[in-house]
């Protein structure tokens, strides 16, 4: 008997199908049966069913001879699952990676309870992830794990749909739940199981991405087949009058069934203005008939009121809902659009009256004089201190007292500036009077488009990563890494650099091709990681410390890349999984991409962290044993350090058809290279990521990238850029064999155990 029997009917779907299929085949948890059911498709859906399952044993087609509706199909899949638990899944939609090894943790933890309830995410047509509106109602709070819907009933305000949780399937059999025909049958599944269930969990975890289509999902086609949300009310208040302890609930599905009806009738896209009448006189009748007044709680039962509140539009529509008062209803939601459209106008109109006066007093500002002690900077559009201008800022404090630094950050990232560092809100007044009279401008993105460099202002583009995969214009040849991207914009921001900074030849060569410009490219190493060279032991083990390490355990941190052609799968691979991998001694650090979701941490994970908002990635480092990476500029700067990296490449071919790529990163990686799970845990627990291969390998790659990173390339800049010194005058680059990294977390105990141990004494011998 499989853990879990993943259900998924399939109708009209060839273009999402093999993805969705793919998505339960390829979870890290193999404890499952794949149930695949081509409701009669008359597409290529059937082809793509069998082709996964002549590749998969663990597929099981069904061919229904002739289409029975979404509903039909699924019930032909439980009739024919052999798994502990259901779990449903629609053909155009996906499970995200670690979806079901987070299930069955979560199973296990709580009991196997009648019901596990899961999160998950809207993914729109144009790759954009939305959050569930209602994930708060999944949020943790205080009390037992496994409960009752009398313990939760915000869970009823969850959106009725069946493929957000998992069911036990000896539940379903003993309640004899099955989908019917028509529109809204999840409604009648979804309810009465709720109702049932003697034990309901949660999973505050996306498990889930529901597809967004364009053209939307069949339901918001107008039609009479929206009059089937009666037929399946009716048959949930039926389950209630088979049950007479379950109907103190009839007043919270009353409510359900009146929002329902609501949002029906409010969209534009589901009722032809000839059925509003019907509609709205079939509302009134089934509100009368079901309305909690004509039922009684059974003797001892405890009643509920019928629940109120909401807006009052809620309150209003509700009534008018009952009444069926079609006309008044509908003048209600106009006069409501109405109101929302000229409030919306009016709050544009106030932006736009705001950011004309904004640039008009940027204009004046420009035609004041420069401000020679003013440097502002900025990182990563907007989002903290960070990278190179950060460690460029703390610096210029240091060496260049008179002048005055300014930062660009929005409120939520304030707590990232150092104590006395001024703060410039994005788009404010201040902003623009700073990037008009700033003499001195970091970044290692672009200002905004609006800003017009001034003759005298001097423009210090520091990148933000030694270039692995193409930048620039060598992305003209990869559309879907260069998507929205505006070349003839990105070269008119380059025109206003004044210096590009490097560390490295390639990378001098790399800008220069990419952004072909007359600045004066600047070989002195990455400020960022001058940190890397200058940090001694006690800094080593207090980054260790604010991670709350463990003494003797081996830190691995895992920074993947961002992949520009998915947008549902961020990581190649499942983090919890490797986490378990890893096993005892060993702490995984999950660095998410700036562009991408942060996994966040599992319940009981234990040694897996997500740090992803750690406000220093350079302290990541310094307090990891080894790095984990794939194609990110992370490898470059972890080679610094001289300690291990190990290159995760499942996707290299992929990855570099998509992204394209400068060199061949394969043909002399910095370490021991891996493509699945177990192939790179193999490489921790059997010491390999530190043997002498590994050395070899990395000795190499530095020789290569690591040229002028020595510990003194913010020194280097501010002196010249900020301070106007000579590149004559500027300290030389330390030799790399005279280099001294910060010590590894072993080596940084080693030093401070010697260091606090007392002098031996010399004895002499006996005799």
């Amino acid at each position: 008997m499989p853990r879990f029997s993943v259900i998924v009917p399939a109708y009209q779907v060839q273009a999402y199908l093999h993805e969705s299929l793919q998505s339960v085949l390829g979870q890290s948890c193999t404890d499952l049966e794949l149930i695949a059911v081509d409701d009669h498709s008359p597409d290529d859906s059937p082809r793509i069913i069998d082709e996964c399952a002549a590749a998969d044993p663990r597929v099981r087609p069904l061919h229904l001879p002739s289409n029975v509706g979404l509903g039909g199909a699924r019930n032909a899949g439980v009739e024919a699952a052999r798994g502990e638990y259901l779990l449903f899944l629609d053909a155009d939609d996906t499970l995200t990676p670690g979806a079901l090894d987070a299930l069955a943790d979560r199973l296990t933890a709580t009991g196997d309870p009648d019901i596990l309830v899961y999160d998950f995410a809207l993914a729109h047509w144009h790759g954009e992830l939305a959050p569930n509106p209602r994930t708060a109602l999944l949020a943790p709070r205080e009390g037992p794990e496994v409960t009752t819907l009398a313990d939760r009933p915000e869970l009823l305000r969850l959106l009725p749909v069946v493929w957000n949780k998992a069911y036990r399937r000896d539940f379903v059999a003993h309640q004899g739940l099955a989908f019917p025909p028509g529109y809204y049958e999840d409604t009648v599944w979804t309810y009465p199981a709720l109702l049932a269930a003697e034990s309901i969990a949660t999973l505050d975890r996306v498990c889930v991405h529901y597809r967004q289509r364009r053209r939307g999902s069949i339901v918001r086609t107008a039609g009479r087949r929206h009059f089937d949300v009666f037929t399946q009310y009716e048959r949930i208040f039926d389950f209630l009058d088979a049950r007479p302890w379950l109907d103190r609930w009839r007043p919270a599905l009353y409510r359900r069934m009146l929002d329902h009806l609501t949002t029906i009738a409010t969209a534009p896209s589901r009722l032809p203005h000839t059925l509003r009448a019907e509609f709205f006189a079939r509302s009134r009748r089934y509100c009368r008939i079901h309305h909690p007044r004509t039922s009684r709680p059974p003797a001892g039962g405890r009643g509920q009121p019928l629940p109120t509140g909401g807006s009052w539009r809620t309150v209003v529509r509700h009534l008018l809902m009952r009444s069926g008062s079609h006309r008044l209803f509908r003048t209600l939601h106009r006069a409501d659009r109405a109101a929302a459209t000229t409030r919306t106008r009016s709050r544009s109109a106030a932006n736009l009256a705001k950011r004309a006066a904004l640039l008009l007093y940027y204009a004046a500002q420009r035609q004041r004089p420069l401000d020679p002690h003013l440097a502002v900077f900025s990182a990563y559009w907007g989002r903290g201190y960070a990278c190179n201008p950060a460690a460029i800022e703390a610096k210029a404090r240091a060496l260049a007292p008179g002048l005055r630094t300014a930062w660009v950050a929005p409120r939520a990232y304030a707590h990232t500036l150092p104590p006395g560092v001024r703060r410039l809100e994005p788009g404010s007044a201040s902003y623009w009077r700073a990037l008009a009279r700033a003499t001195y401008l970091v970044n290692n993105v672009n200002f905004p488009a609006r800003y017009v460099k001034r003759p005298g202002q001097t423009h210090l583009q520091t990148h933000h990563g030694t270039p692995l995969k193409r930048m620039g214009l060598d992305l003209q040849q990869y559309p879907a890494a260069a998507r929205g991207m505006d070349f003839r914009r990105l070269l008119t921001h380059a025109d206003r650099w004044d210096f590009s900074l490097s560390a490295n030849r390639h990378s001098t060569l790399a800008w220069e091709r990419a952004y072909p410009a007359a600045y004066t490219p600047l070989e002195f190493g990455y400020p960022r990681n001058d940190v890397l060279l200058t940090a001694g032991p006690e800094e080593v083990l207090a980054a260790r410390a604010a991670l709350g390490l463990p003494e003797g355990a081996i830190a691995v941190l895992y920074a993947p890349t961002h992949r520009d052609h998915l947008h549902d799968a961020p990581y190649p691979l499942d983090p919890a999984r490797l986490a378990r991998l890893l096993g005892p001694g060993h702490v995984l650090l999950v660095r998410a991409h700036y562009f991408d979701t942060p996994p966040g941490t599992p319940p009981g994970a234990g040694r897996l962290v997500d740090v992803s908002a750690h406000p220093r990635t350079e302290e990541l480092y310094l307090a990891s044993d080894a790095l984990v990476t794939d194609y990110s500029s992370a490898l470059f700067d972890y080679a610094v350090l001289d300690r291990p990296l190990v290159v995760h490449a499942p996707d290299w071919e992929v990855y570099r058809a998509t992204r394209g790529v400068y060199f061949d990163l394969l043909d002399a990686p910095p370490g021991h290279v891996t493509h699945d799970e177990s192939e790179l845990a193999a490489v921790f627990t059997t010491g390999a990521w530190c043997d002498a291969e590994s050395a070899r390998r990395r000795a190499g790659f530095r020789e290569r990238f690591c040229t002028h990173d020595d510990g003194h390339a913010a020194e280097r800049t501010v002196r010249h850029v900020l301070l106007g010194e000579p590149l004559d005058a500027l300290p030389p680059h330390v030799p790399p064999a005279e280099r001294r990294p910060a010590p590894a977390p072993a080596e940084a105990r080693r030093i401070l155990r010697d260091r606090d141990s007392p002098p031996r004494v010399g004895t002499r011998a006996a005799g």
